[in-house]
């Protein structure tokens, strides 16, 4: 439908009218030429393996010759080769890549026995500290402690009592989970840091 007769049309019917003022109007692009169903799809043959540079044309002469005279070098002349090219082509220097963190036990092999031994766990930074218990009388004691070092009222902190064991304090430095352990020990409740 041409945009004037699509207009006309709008302007003509009475339910378009004063529900929108602005119509848009999408031609198909003129030159698209549907495909032919007919037509199969064309196969392309992959490579066996992916070279993003393609092929490569054989190496010269003059290549094959500097190969040869590099492999008859002795060994120690052959190392000396890589940073002598570095250092005359300015090339920057490689840093070495730090290989804590990861897992080389597929590819350790015999090794990965004693890599396991020599591992150290990690050190603990952070603790929990956990109500184990209390005595009867010194509920009220253990209440208002708990109340010192943490945010809760005093309901819900004779509902956290009440449910002993549980933990009062969680991701704390061992110092500070020491002096809570103290604290409770000194009103009559027994509590430890995990």
């Amino acid at each position: 439908m041409k945009p004037a007769a699509l207009y006309r049309y709008i302007c003509s019917n009475p339910s378009f009218r004063g529900k929108s003022r602005i119509v848009q109007y999408r031609s198909f692009q003129h030159d698209f030429v549907p495909r032919d169903p007919n037509t199969k799809p064309k196969r392309y043959k992959y490579p066996e393996f992916y070279d993003p540079y393609g092929p490569r044309p054989p190496p010269s002469d003059k290549i094959v010759h500097l190969a040869e005279r590099i492999i008859s070098l002795p060994p120690e002349e052959r190392r000396q080769i890589g940073p002598a090219l570095r250092d005359r082509l300015m090339l920057p220097k490689l840093q070495p890549i730090s290989i804590e963190g990861m897992d080389l036990s597929a590819q350790g092999g015999a090794r990965s026995g004693t890599a396991k031994a020599e591992e150290k766990k990690p050190e603990k930074t952070t603790f929990d500290v956990k109500l184990e218990k209390f005595d009867a009388g010194a509920k009220l004691k253990v209440i208002k402690e708990i109340r010192s070092f943490t945010d809760l009222g005093l309901k819900e902190a004779k509902d956290l009592v009440e449910k002993a064991p549980v933990i009062l304090k969680q991701q704390i430095t061992k110092d500070e989970a020491n002096s809570i352990i103290e604290k409770i020990k000194a009103v009559g409740g027994v509590a430890v840091m995990e």
